[in-house]
């Protein structure tokens, strides 16, 4: 996919001398934030300053965009709800040599930027993620601790890891494909086509609202049936079929297969 070159106006990310020093754009899709939009992105300049800010708007109703207008360094909008589409256009727009994308209800670590040098100072290297985790209880740790291991084996990653990339693996791998789910696991499989995909120990801190809203045990099940069903083969749009009817609360069922809610 098109992707304009790096800047080199962009501002480099502060890390100690020993390591590579990069530039990186975060790429945040939302849908309907309002409510968490402004506080995650002042969280998010605090914890990763420097960084260049994209956020993503796919169509909201709620203001989400204007809402983030003045915290970000820029705000593109897309005609549909998708994530894949979302993220790819905050690619193309994008200036940094390293792109980092987040959910909007990501806490992420202090020395995020230090720990994303660290990995990418590794030339074998194309990208990483980091592990995730919930808060009690006991439930949601042992869901974590689950899907990080099933991760490990099945070489799947989903987008509430902060997967980050080199600009030149992002544009080899061909971007997000444009399908209505799993386009992160189609993706972070491309991407360790080029190169080796490192994690960091170093832990984003994920929202339990979709495990709230939908129930934990329920949930859990659901996304193991919809990877199992993944690795046979089964089309991405029947997944998504499964995962409106699962894995989303009755107000987000009236979307379209191909849409679904930021609330994961």
């Amino acid at each position: 996919m098109p992707v304009t070159p790096a800047k080199e106006s962009q501002t480099v990310v502060g890390i100690s001398d020993d390591m590579l020093q990069v530039q990186v754009s975060i790429i945040v899709p939302v849908f309907n934030e309002a409510r968490l939009i402004q506080p995650f992105l002042a969280r998010l300049r605090d914890r990763a300053s420097g960084a260049e800010i994209i956020v993503v708007d796919g169509a909201s109703t709620d203001g989400t965009a204007q809402l983030a207008a003045g915290f970000c360094d820029r705000v593109v909008a897309t005609r549909e709800r998708s994530r894949a589409t979302q993220m790819n256009a905050g690619a193309r727009v994008a200036s940094g040599d390293i792109f980092w994308f987040l959910h909007a209800d990501a806490d992420v670590p202090p020395e995020c930027l230090d720990e994303i040098g660290r990995i990418m100072r590794d030339p074998t290297v194309s990208g990483g993620y980091f592990r995730i985790r919930l808060p009690p209880p006991v439930v949601y740790r042992l869901t974590d601790g689950l899907a990080h291991y099933a991760g490990l084996l099945l070489r799947m990653r989903c987008g509430d890891h902060g997967i980050f990339c080199r600009r030149t693996a992002f544009i080899h791998a061909g971007g997000f494909p444009d399908v209505p789910l799993m386009e992160d696991v189609k993706f972070f499989r491309r991407l360790r086509r080029h190169g080796r995909v490192a994690h960091s120990k170093k832990r984003i801190r994920a929202s339990p609202r979709r495990y709230e809203a939908v129930g934990p045990v329920r949930l859990t099940l659901a996304y193991g049936f919809i990877a199992t069903l993944y690795l046979f083969g089964v089309p991405p749009f029947a997944l998504s079929r499964i995962y409106q009817h699962a894995c989303c609360v009755p107000d987000e069922q009236t979307t379209s297969p191909g849409t679904r809610s930021e609330l994961i």
